[in-house]
């Protein structure tokens, strides 16, 4: 436990029988006003699922599962107030846009912060989690994906020392707009 600003909060990997709260802060962030260009889901989509969906969310992604990592953080009164997940893609698989993975690569998805909860440092202490544990997998490098319209998630990508790599993605549904890949390459973060 540290302090960020007057509250303590915990930066953690998930646990299985923590379902329930792993699909309130899903749901809390695809309300979020900028949820649109942030997450390929909408909510409407996301709280039609059943509770079966979203305990597999939760083991698959929990401390001890194989190739995936929740990483939340946690409010001294138990809430939870942010998260980001790290997907391990391996060489020779493509990725959940049918891109081939040429590299052993950590990937973060599902950034989150309440937006109660911004401008404390929170984010940056779960990039940090995520990237170290990406490390600890031997991955080349790390990667996001961040819609061309947030430049303020762009800003902070850069800040964290994440750069765009020049590769672009399209993203499906949403006619002629990109994700822009962004990169930290292990040998710069070292």
């Amino acid at each position: 436990m540290s302090d960020t600003g007057a509250e303590k909060y915990t930066v953690r990997f998930i646990r299985a029988e923590e379902w329930p709260a792993v699909k309130d802060l899903r749901l809390a962030s695809l309300q979020d006003p900028m949820a649109h260009v942030a997450f390929l889901e909408t909510y409407e989509q996301a709280n039609s699922r059943p509770d079966s969906f979203w305990q597999e969310r939760a083991a698959g992604g929990a401390e001890g599962a194989l190739g995936v990592r929740q990483i939340i953080a946690e409010r001294e009164d138990g809430t939870w107030v942010g998260s980001v997940t790290v997907l391990i893609e391996e060489p020779g698989t493509t990725d959940w846009a049918g891109m081939p993975v040429e590299r052993l690569q950590g990937h973060l998805v599902g950034v989150y912060v309440r937006p109660e909860e911004r401008g404390r440092g929170l984010t940056e202490r779960l990039f940090e989690a995520a990237v170290e544990w990406a490390w600890s997998r031997d991955v080349e490098r790390v990667r996001l994906i961040v819609h061309e319209e947030n430049p303020r998630a762009q800003a902070f990508y850069r800040k964290v020392g994440f750069v765009p790599s020049g590769r672009t993605v399209p993203v499906a549904g949403h006619h002629g707009q990109s994700e822009l890949e962004f990169v930290l390459d292990r040998a710069l973060d070292r």
